[in-house]
């Protein structure tokens, strides 16, 4: 006997096919649901309530759509592997690097990103405003520019080179160059940061 032959058991009990998928896509019967919310009730009595209200809080995503870190990496590495094909097949690199960036970010640094289109800063890592700048596999450079005038307390420069490894390095706001003009200066030097 399969395992998951309790969707055919379902399908004869005259369950939905939309029951069916959602217990195929979570992998258990309706009949297993008494054991499952036991254990869920006992996992949650471990926790205190605002540990669970900040882990809710914190894995956001843009426009308070709940994400998985789990998959939001198996994005990461499918969008890395599209690139990187599409690169060996036209010699083009795709123009994806910004959202790449921020995605590793999300993952390496533990970036909460904000809703679309805030300016100022692209979310927050431990609770301090964060602007993301990527520099790509195309530019010979290692330093980014950025508004000075967005609200953000640290940058976080992320580099992609030319095998689509990453590394990035967090700086203060402090550590910029170019204070009074309208655009800071920050710079990754060959060999730093992390991988």
């Amino acid at each position: 006997m399969s395992d998951w032959d309790f969707l055919h058991d379902m399908h004869n009990e005259g369950y939905s096919s939309e029951q069916i998928a959602d217990a195929a896509a979570c992998g258990y019967n309706p009949w297993e649901v008494s054991y499952i919310d036991i254990d869920r009730e006992w996992v949650d009595s471990q926790f205190p309530a605002s540990a669970t209200d900040q882990a809710k809080k914190t894995f956001k995503s843009r426009d308070g759509f709940p994400y998985s870190t789990l998959e939001q990496a198996e994005i990461f590495h499918d969008l890395i592997e599209c690139a990187t094909r599409h690169f060996e097949n036209t010699g083009r690199y795709l123009q994806i690097w910004g959202e790449l960036g921020e995605i590793y970010a999300e993952i390496k640094f533990g970036l909460c990103r904000h809703g679309s289109h805030k300016e100022g800063s692209d979310g927050t890592i431990a609770g301090k405003l964060v602007e993301v700048k990527t520099i790509s596999p195309e530019k010979t450079n290692d330093h980014v520019l950025v508004k000075s005038q967005g609200d953000f307390e640290q940058l976080l420069i992320v580099r992609i080179d030319e095998q689509f490894q990453f590394s990035g390095k967090l700086f203060n706001r402090s550590e910029l160059k170019g204070g009074s003009g309208k655009f800071l200066r920050g710079q990754l030097k060959d060999g730093a940061g992390y991988a």
